[in-house]
């Protein structure tokens, strides 16, 4: 279901559009609950289970951090998979991006799986 466009202005003083859902929330927020499905989906794909498994060891990292060469469009895509499973969420510092580990929503849907998911995989480079 597509969102209201609201007016977002930014540091610049320049304003620009950001989609928000019916409730005033931006699109992109993840869910207030996590679903199992989704999450297991998230973490399917090794580039996005990398990201995770970085995260977790790491805490709060940049978009660029965790890109490891790939492209722009792909990270967007890989980190929009995510948010939108719950498993992480990003916020906006200027012109950085951060995204962290939802751990707590995770562990209290879904007790243990992120670790034990994250440990099946192995080390993160």
């Amino acid at each position: 279901m597509a969102g209201k466009v609201g007016v977002k202005v930014g540091a610049t003083g320049r304003a620009g559009k950001r989609a928000v859902g019916p409730d005033g929330t931006p699109e992109h927020a993840p869910p207030a609950v996590p679903r199992l499905d989704r999450v297991l989906h998230a973490l399917s794909d090794p580039a996005r289970l990398a990201i995770a498994a970085r995260l977790r060891r790491d805490g709060e990292c940049s978009c660029a951090a965790l890109d490891g060469g790939r492209p722009k469009s792909t990270m967007s895509h890989h980190f929009r998979v995510l948010r939108e499973a719950g498993v992480v969420e990003t916020s906006a510092h200027g012109v950085t991006h951060l995204n962290r580990l939802r751990r707590e929503a995770l562990d209290a849907a879904f007790p243990g799986l992120l670790d034990a998911v994250l440990d099946a995989a192995g080390p993160v480079a």
